[in-house]
């Protein structure tokens, strides 16, 4: 803000137009540079505010969930069935011989039975067809119960009936079925077969794939490689979008890592620029302020004049004029002054010797200094280290 007075010519003069010296003027002056003073207290707040306002923009913008695409799988997933729960045996019954006998024997009806059933299934072409189908799986299951109430403890009984499930399109009944066999043999080629196929019918594609695997390696048919072609490039197809999105959110964390970095830094470079006062010589009253000062301009990598004195020496009142004229024309460089009788402890850290003496600080280190009353020694030294 610049003002213009233009004051009347001089009365004896009247031709010439130069102006009249005014007592107001260094009033005018001062008004104006303490204008100049709130402009620059302005700019540096909106410097700060938008430094702290651009990193938490660009941190919320991460915050949102990554939305997964739909994977395109093939086959179809039947629905479950929700029946209530097929009869199981009691483990805790004892199976005797004559019970054994009669459990293989009813087995084998029910093994014979499934494979009347299994006539029909390249045939399903008349509903005739489909309902002597049903009828046989149905009475295959039946046998099959009977054969393991006689003996809850056969793995083969449980594992058969888990198959005919699968056939049936009841892939929960499958699945505990093949739960119960392998909880008898853990080493039931056809319970992890059938458990695989009814995950699979269930479209869960990876435990499918598990059970089939470990099926094939006990006790590989082709059935077992047939099913594994149809289920494999599913599983393939799921890890490659898992992986995909895996490595999308770990981007994205890095870069809410980072922006969080930048915020935390832009909130301490407005803490450390609110603390310094641009243009002044701060006064230190003790040694936990000095320390927050010399780490509010290490955190803006600027140099720091630490410049002590004493109100009984007369050199430091000579060159103290000289420190205000240098803060107030280099703003980046922060004038601090400590009185070595207010803070003895101070100058005794900083091995001050005689007063007044200047010591220049960078990052909490001293990398230069000035002892006495040398305007020219500390005004060169002021425009050496300030710019660098």
């Amino acid at each position: 803000m610049i003002i213009f007075f233009l004051w009347p010519p001089d009365a004896a003069t009247p031709a010439s137009p130069r102006l009249r010296p005014s007592p107001r003027r260094p009033l005018i002056v001062a008004l104006q540079l303490a204008g100049e003073g709130k402009a620059e207290q302005r700019r540096r707040q909106e410097d700060r505010s938008k430094a702290v306002d651009m990193a938490t923009a660009g941190a919320s913008s991460f915050e949102d969930e990554i939305m997964e695409s739909d994977i395109e799988l093939e086959g179809e997933a039947v629905e479950p069935d929700n029946d209530p729960p097929q009869k199981m045996g009691d483990p805790s019954v004892e199976v005797s011989n004559e019970k054994r006998d009669q459990a293989q024997l009813c087995k084998n009806k029910g093994v014979d039975a499934f494979s009347e059933g299994k006539v029909y299934l390249p045939v399903l072409i008349e509903i005739s067809h489909y309902n002597k189908m049903n009828c046989k799986l149905d009475e295959a299951i039946e046998h099959l119960t009977e054969a393991i109430v006689l003996n809850p403890t056969s793995a083969i009984a449980y594992a058969t009936r888990a198959v005919i499930f699968v056939k049936s399109k009841k892939p929960n009944a499958a699945i505990r079925d093949a739960d119960a066999a392998l909880k008898i043999n853990p080493d039931s080629a056809k319970g992890y077969k059938s458990r695989g196929m009814a995950k699979a019918m269930l479209g869960k594609w990876e435990e499918a794939a598990q059970d089939l695997r470990m099926a094939a390696k006990l006790d590989y048919d082709e059935e077992i490689g047939a099913e594994l072609k149809k289920v494999e490039p599913n599983v393939l197809k799921i890890e490659e979008h898992r992986k995909k999105y895996e490595r999308l959110r770990k981007e994205r964390d890095i870069k809410k890592a980072e922006m969080e970095k930048q915020r935390k830094h832009a909130e301490e470079v407005s803490a450390a620029s609110a603390a310094l006062k641009d243009g002044d010589v701060i006064a230190i009253h003790s040694s936990s302020e000095l320390d927050t000062k010399l780490k509010a301009a290490s955190s803006l990598s600027r140099l720091v004049v630490l410049y002590f004195t004493a109100a009984w020496c007369g050199p430091c009142r000579f060159i103290g004029p000289v420190c205000k004229s240098l803060a107030e024309k280099h703003r980046n460089v922060v004038f601090l002054k400590v009185d070595i009788d207010e803070l003895n402890s101070v100058a005794y850290r900083w091995n001050v010797s005689s007063v007044p003496s200047f010591f220049f600080v960078r990052n909490g280190k001293e990398i230069d200094k000035v002892v006495g009353a040398d305007k020219n020694g500390l005004e060169r030294k002021v425009a050496q280290h300030g710019s660098s």
